[in-house]
């Protein structure tokens, strides 16, 4: 459940490491207040295998160059075996910057985490720290997360938005 969200969040990583960044703009004399923000979307149906409850993230909202806290609670409604995977899209406006698929247990491996296979049903609260790179364009990236248990049932559905946009008018607020 918790290797999802940090599946998805290492991809749109990812992308942002290898997107472009903008062209330089002109600096306004005035401070800039950032548009920054992010949220997401539990697409899921009661009947998917990991039901999210929440997720959280310090700082909040995320920041370029910082290290970032993610908090994720959720159940496993059923036991999550060797096979389970996750395709995840990440996208810049209609530009697709990613698509792959992760075998989510094997991510876990890599990765060390505090959940590895099988999960077994229950509750959980799972905490990470990943650094996230000065590099990040100023943009918005949309990010869907598709995830599947190893006898291909559907196991969670969830579409994140991350913007690090900063705000052209600094006076007026969105």
């Amino acid at each position: 459940m918790v290797r999802l969200f940090f599946v998805s969040l290492l991809a749109v990583l990812a992308g942002l490491t290898s997107a472009n960044s903008l062209p330089e703009q002109e600096v306004m004399a005035q401070p800039v207040h950032i548009m920054e923000s992010w949220s997401y979307s539990d697409c899921g149906l009661p009947s998917h295998a990991i039901q999210l409850k929440s997720i959280s993230v310090s700082p909040d909202p995320p920041k370029p160059g910082q290290d970032l806290t993610v908090t994720v609670v959720g159940t496993a409604q059923e036991r999550i075996e060797e096979g389970a995977y996750a395709e995840v899209v990440v996208k810049l406006g209609l530009i697709k910057l990613l698509s792959k698929t992760f075998d989510i247990c094997e991510e876990a491996r890599g990765a060390n985490t505090t959940i590895q296979c099988p999960v077994e049903e229950g509750d959980y609260t799972v905490v990470q720290t990943v650094a996230l790179p000065k590099e990040i364009p100023q943009a918005k990236f949309k990010v869907s997360v598709r995830g599947y248990t190893a006898d291909e049932d559907d196991m969670l559905c969830l579409d994140l938005e991350v913007n690090f946009m900063k705000n052209p008018f600094p006076r007026l607020l969105w």
